[in-house]
């Protein structure tokens, strides 16, 4: 099974180091320019020192994930711009789907080898920001609802890490004996008690922010909304014939208005962000 979890789990403090913090500010929408003031800003709600997000910044500038095209601003580096934009197409999840009519989509990945722990990450991380789950080894599947062409979905998935020669199949029909039952592999009663968490967690989170400090209520809006984008981004997008999709979509439409107010949030604090850092 994937290691990668598509449920909704709260966001501790302590689950931001200054390089989370950074890719995580520079995947927002509307945010994808950061000064290193405003990252170091950000950085101190969660009790990171201004050193340590220098050096997070700068390692993440060598690694190609950011790139700085003036002093002290960073927008994101050509190896994170196909992920930061996957991360960024939460709010249009929607328009990710079709009807399903039963086919499957297969990725087959006994042939790429496991050798590579990085490449092996990379592809299973991509794998499962699709919604694909283990069948066998070497054998990833999903419900084929998924409104991209099949060549356009290859793309879409070496994008983000997957690799180039691994192939991937639509199957209307399959039989094999002892084989599993895909529609098994996800369960349809746990995703419907991570979105109804999901949505209570920002349903409270709203009702606190009026009586939060600007720094507090920056910080839970960034810790929860994070929470909830990830659990839309891993969501395996499932059929209504596999999934609660109803349920799924009022999520979706609940983190949008909570963005809103995150992002209000954000600016009333960032309003206090030093012009030098």
């Amino acid at each position: 099974m994937s290691q990668f979890s598509y449920h909704f789990a709260p966001l501790p403090v302590e689950a931001l180091s200054a390089r989370a913090l950074i890719l995580s500010l520079i995947a927002s929408i509307g945010t994808g320019r950061q000064m290193i003031a405003g990252l170091i800003h950000a950085g101190a709600l969660f009790g990171i020192e201004p050193a340590t997000m220098r050096v997070a910044a700068t390692r993440l500038l060598k690694e190609g994930l950011l790139e700085s095209p003036e002093r002290g601003l960073y927008v994101p580096g050509p190896r994170a711009q196909a992920l930061t934009r996957r991360v960024q197409q939460w709010q249009d999840v929607a328009a990710k789907m079709v009807p399903w009519n039963g086919d499957w989509l297969v990725a087959m990945t006994h042939p790429l080898g496991r050798r590579d722990r990085k490449q092996l990450r990379n592809r299973e991380r991509a794998l499962a920001l699709f919604g694909y789950q283990q069948a066998e080894a070497g054998l990833w599947v999903r419900p084929a609802n998924l409104a991209r062409a099949l060549p356009d979905h290859q793309q879409d998935l070496t994008g983000i890490g997957a690799d180039e020669t691994m192939p991937i199949l639509r199957v209307a029909e399959r039989t094999a004996p002892g084989m599993q039952d895909w529609a098994g592999l996800w369960s349809a009663a746990d995703l419907e008690h991570s979105y109804q968490a999901a949505i209570r967690a920002m349903t409270e989170s709203l009702e606190r922010l009026p009586r939060l400090s600007l720094a507090d209520a920056a910080r839970e809006t960034l810790l929860t909304g994070q929470a909830v984008i990830r659990a839309i981004n891993f969501d395996p997008l499932l059929p209504p014939e596999l999934g609660n999709q109803k349920l799924f979509l009022e999520m979706v439409d609940a983190m949008r208005a909570y963005n809103e107010r995150g992002q209000d949030c954000w600016r009333a604090y960032n309003a206090a962000v030093p012009s030098e850092a």
